[in-house]
């Protein structure tokens, strides 16, 4: 019997709850696939920052012992971080975020993808109008340790002219910075997972008409794209494409783009799902992989049973499947969120106007409706 070890981070706000639900799937879906699986929880964000807070060396949102353990299992399965308690205008506080970005850079992984795929149970729940949603299937690949998010600070406290009217003021600066290499391997996936699809179409996102980075992205790209001659290839400035992500989704299949511009699309994607509660991602590189809800950690109903499940209940199916190549265990927990909410179970973040109150589920029996259906 295969056996795995599963690094998992509750993290913040929701976090624990959603966690709880993503592990009972996949401590199920292991039983039922003939595999073993080790879980063990480790502190991230805000709750390694409370809990470091007398430590000689000083608060961290992420921990030696939290980093070690996730080099040295299968998989990581993370919930959530943040939170107005550890907001601060300190720059040298220690901020849960910080959490999340280092132990994506310790770990090496560089790459980010978000499936976004609107259930046609879930049409009603999105703003758009649901002749723009239907067959909406696509891939969103994410740089993920470069670009503004990790590039060069600085900031001045007295900067000449930088106050009003010429006095002195607070003067920052936050480089946006990308090697090649660093671009190259991100496109290099993105081509070869386009090349796979049915649809074999691949949109690379940049600001090449302003931003010398873009045009460095846009280069590598067109030399690349000789290699994937079956792969039909398009530019998109990202203003634009932020526009026809909303105005014709369909249209897209596979997107690429750098960090900052994959944040953001990616979130603004989610609003053709209805709710960031249902999107998924998974973080890969070199090291190991992590899996992930791309909401956050929603303090203002943290503790209350009510946040969806199901982002974090997916993640599980992206662990199975890019983590752990558990193929056949991944279908399986697709199939049973889908079946869950083709029989009409919703959490009040994904219900319309049509569904009844005994149809609306806490976090606890939305992660039961799916349990019943693996």
């Amino acid at each position: 019997m295969a056996s795995y070890r599963i690094c998992c981070l509750p993290g913040d706000g929701i976090g624990p709850e959603i966690l709880a639900e993503g592990k009972r799937v996949l401590e199920r879906v292991a039983e039922l696939e003939g595999f073993d699986v080790e879980l063990e929880d480790h502190l991230i964000g805000g709750a390694a920052i409370d809990a470091t807070a007398s430590a000689p060396e000083g608060a961290t949102a992420l921990p030696e012992e939290t980093l070690e353990a996730a080099k040295e299992a299968d998989a990581v399965l993370l919930a959530s971080v943040g939170g107005p308690k550890w907001d601060s205008t300190d720059p040298r506080a220690p901020r849960p975020e910080q959490g999340l970005l280092a132990i994506r850079k310790g770990l090496g992984l560089y790459l980010n993808l978000r499936p976004v795929k609107v259930y046609d149970a879930l049409i009603g729940a999105s703003s758009l109008k649901p002749e723009f949603l239907h067959g909406v299937d696509l891939l969103i690949v994410r740089e993920l340790t470069g670009g503004l998010y990790f590039g060069t600070r600085e900031r001045i406290e007295d900067a000449p002219g930088a106050g009003r009217d010429g006095e002195p003021g607070i003067w920052c600066s936050d480089a946006l910075e990308y090697g090649e290499w660093e671009v190259e391997r991100v496109l290099r996936w993105a081509f070869e997972c386009a090349s796979r699809r049915e649809r074999r179409r691949l949109t690379s996102v940049d600001k090449a008409n302003v931003l010398g980075t873009s045009r460095l992205w846009r280069e590598v790209a067109h030399r690349l794209r000789e290699e994937w001659p079956e792969v039909a290839y398009e530019d998109l400035y990202v203003d634009n494409a932020a526009m026809q992500l909303v105005s014709e989704p369909t249209r897209f299949d596979v997107v690429v783009t750098e960090n900052t511009f994959g944040d953001i699309l990616s979130d603004e994607a989610a609003q053709l799902t209805g709710s960031l509660g249902m999107l998924a991602s998974a973080s890969l590189g070199s090291g190991t992989p992590l899996f992930e809800p791309s909401h956050g950690s929603a303090p203002d109903i943290a503790g209350r049973g009510i946040a969806n499940p199901l982002a974090q209940i997916l993640s599980v199916g992206l662990l199975l499947r890019h983590g752990l190549l558990e193929a056949g265990a991944a279908d399986r927990v697709e199939l049973a969120v889908e079946r869950a909410l083709a029989d009409g179970w919703r959490t009040a973040d994904i219900a319309d106007e049509a569904t009844p109150a005994s149809q609306i589920l806490s976090t606890r029996a939305m992660g039961d409706a799916v349990l019943e259906r693996l």
